[in-house]
């Protein structure tokens, strides 16, 4: 897997290709960084990047020549391998929202090209050329699309087989399939009792039908309380069985113990108007 990084900063990017688990995996050659500085498509003395916008405004916004001229170089680079032409991304407050499911469908491709914008944008001429797609961490903005860069490329790296020392860490990530695209559990280690809180009883029992529920239960209650959204996803694929429902009822006192079946709750009572007197 390759990435392509079009940055005015590509010592940035060290971060992942020396450090950690994605580290490890670019030493081993799993996947491969190549940083492109668009200073280096230039052809004055300055080495401009960037003007004034048309139409007056506050700073600056990037040039298309030199960012084209980058892509282009990397695209051919990237043929020079033997691999196909590969998609273009901007990182930009505009984009699609980057998720597990994103990360999981760049992992299973052979890389990508990432734009990292700076000052007050990138010219639209650029993006209708050259972008095929535009990428977003949240709805805030940052001073460069580095670190939403690094953000990606982390989560898709850690994804590619052999990265991760156990392979099945992933599959007990938030968000993956595997916990029904809910939050993950909370965890625990030694010692087994840390100022006065001890580790909870099932997590200690041996019994694995036991934790494999609890850490269920505790999955349903997070995600309930932090991210209700990922319950009615869930529900709405048939990734909840009839425990987690009965669960969930419980939490939220719609159970129903005598019918074994979650009740609705009861709607307030109409007032009554006059013209329902008798």
């Amino acid at each position: 897997m390759r990435f392509d990084v079009v940055t005015l900063f590509p010592e940035m990017f060290g971060v992942v290709r020396d450090l950690g688990v994605t580290g490890r995996a670019h030493a081993q050659g799993r996947w491969s960084l190549h940083a492109w500085n668009p200073r280096d498509f230039t052809h004055d003395v300055h080495r401009t990047v960037d003007d004034r916008p048309y139409g007056g405004g506050p700073g600056m916004v990037m040039m298309a020549g030199p960012l084209e001229a980058a892509v282009n170089a990397a695209q051919e680079a990237r043929a020079a391998q033997g691999l196909g032409r590969a998609p273009v991304a901007l990182l930009a407050p505009v984009g699609r929202r980057y998720d597990q499911a994103g990360a999981e469908s760049l992992a299973a491709g052979d890389g990508i090209i990432l734009i990292c914008g700076r000052y007050e944008g990138v010219d639209q001429r650029f993006i209708d050329r050259c972008v095929t797609q535009e990428i977003s961490l949240g709805d805030f903005v940052l001073s460069g699309g580095e670190i939403a860069a690094l953000a990606v490329i982390d989560a898709a790296v850690r994804l590619l087989p052999g990265v991760l020392n156990d392979g099945d860490s992933a599959l007990q990530d938030s968000f993956n399939d595997t916990l029904s695209g809910l939050l993950d559990s909370p965890h625990y280690t030694r010692p087994e009792v840390y100022e006065g809180e001890p580790v909870p009883a099932a997590l200690l029992s041996g019994h694995h039908a036991n934790i494999a529920r609890w850490r269920r239960e505790r999955s349903l209650a997070l995600t309930v309380a932090r991210r209700p959204e990922l319950i009615e996803s869930a529900r709405a694929r048939g990734w909840l069985d009839k425990a987690d429902e009965r669960y969930l009822a419980e939490l939220t006192g719609t159970w129903d113990p005598a019918s074994e079946t979650p009740r609705r709750k009861r709607k307030p009572a109409r007032p009554a108007k006059a013209s329902d007197a008798s």
